[in-house]
């Protein structure tokens, strides 16, 4: 057999090993590079060439529509891949023309695989980039995350310190409203003191200003008593030196009364004394003198001045106490034409009868008129009962004194 050039292509296939991430589990294989190396001869049939040239290319292609539809798992050209081509490359340096079909056909496989790896090399670079990427992602989010996890902690701490701070808050809120209603409480309560106190207070003014205008009173009335009482003590100085001139008087006059009562009860007749128990001019019905005045109707009297000048004569209207006395003031009561009657001590005082000396009248049937009036007064006159008239009617009058005992 004759000696023939052969074209061959030689690829070198190198594997590295990149260091596994936590995250990655399988080891990667990472073909660097593909290299086809063509050494020219000189072919002694260009025509014989061509030919084998076309059918490696029919042939290549359509082992790469075969591959690209049942690619490799791993997507990356084998070790075992490699060796096997380098072992037909030997083949075909030995057994020189009669294998170079086979030969250009492993050749075809192994650019095929070449033009793989070279795919899974650019996408192993996109890879690696979007690797880098995330690792640089990966790194930003760990520190994020670790400064996450840092202000985790803090906010926890600063929750935890709230959460005390708000129970602190919510307890103290607790007492506070407690306290706040007891103050309410106590501020309700010391609204109603005040206000009664308030109350009392005016009371208590009232009663001080109107005490403060009777402390004026008193005060101007007790300047008055003190300028009173100096009169009167003045008064009772003069009364007191009046009193002593008086009993001087009284008793000068005492004297002159018993020499005048001696002159009227015991008279001289022809030098010698008679006594008798009523005055000239009285009569004697005991233990009583009595005198009427049947006065002229120009010297008749009102019941009040007839009491006057009875009084003068140290006697007073007369007073009856019994039948016997009534019956015998009847008869000095003597009739006349111009008198009407005369007076005796009874009137009527408070809507009753009463005697001068204030004893009542105990025998109503003694009044002609009954019914008691005040401003009435009683007149006696012979053969008549007694008369109610108006006490300010004028009349004659009889008077009643006692009796001397001789």
């Amino acid at each position: 057999m004759a000696e023939e050039n052969v074209n061959y292509a030689a690829v070198v296939f190198k594997n590295k090993k990149q260091p596994q991430s936590k995250s990655q589990k399988e080891e990667e294989t990472v073909y660097d590079e593909v290299k086809v190396r063509n050494e020219t001869a000189q072919q002694t049939s260009d025509s014989k060439a061509k030919a084998v040239e076309d059918a490696v290319y029919v042939n290549v292609q359509k082992r790469n529509e075969r591959v690209q539809q049942t690619p490799d798992k791993s997507g990356f050209l084998s070790d075992k891949a490699a060796e096997r081509c380098r072992r037909y490359q030997l083949l075909a340096s030995c057994f020189g023309t009669l294998c170079v079909i086979l030969v250009l056909s492993i050749i075809g496989v192994c650019v095929y695989f070449a033009t793989v790896h070279e795919s899974a090399a650019r996408e192993l670079n996109q890879v690696k980039s979007q690797q880098k990427v995330l690792l640089e992602e990966n790194h930003n989010l760990t520190n994020l995350n670790n400064k996450l996890s840092s202000d985790y902690q803090n906010l926890t701490v600063q929750f935890n310190n709230l959460t005390a701070v708000s129970t602190a808050l919510n307890n103290k809120t607790t007492t506070l409203t407690a306290e706040n209603h007891n103050l309410t409480n106590l501020n309700n309560k010391l609204s109603s003191d005040y206000q009664n106190l308030t109350v009392q207070f005016n009371n208590l003014t009232a009663v001080s200003t109107a005490l403060n205008n009777k402390t004026t009173t008193l005060t101007e009335e007790n300047h008055n008593l003190t300028s009173l009482n100096e009169g009167l003590r003045k008064e009772r100085e003069n009364l007191t030196e009046l009193i002593k001139n008086m009993e001087k008087t009284w008793n000068e006059l005492n004297v002159s009364q018993a020499q005048w009562s001696i002159d009227a009860y015991c008279p001289k007749k022809a030098g010698v004394r008679n006594c008798t128990s009523c005055q000239d001019g009285w009569l004697l019905l005991s233990p009583s003198c009595y005198a009427y005045n049947n006065a002229a109707p120009s010297n008749q009297r009102n019941w009040e001045s007839a009491r006057d000048v009875c009084r003068t004569m140290n006697s007073d209207l007369t007073v009856v106490s019994n039948q016997p006395e009534k019956n015998y003031v009847n008869t000095i009561s003597p009739a006349d034409k111009d008198i009407k009657g005369y007076w005796i001590g009874l009137r009527v005082e408070e809507g009753k009868w009463k005697w001068i000396d204030g004893s009542d009248l105990t025998n109503q049937a003694w009044m002609q008129q009954q019914s008691a009036t005040d401003g009435q007064c009683v007149t006696s006159l012979q053969k008549q009962e007694w008369k109610s008239v108006r006490c300010n009617e004028r009349n004659a009058w009889i008077c009643q004194k006692k009796a001397l005992s001789v």
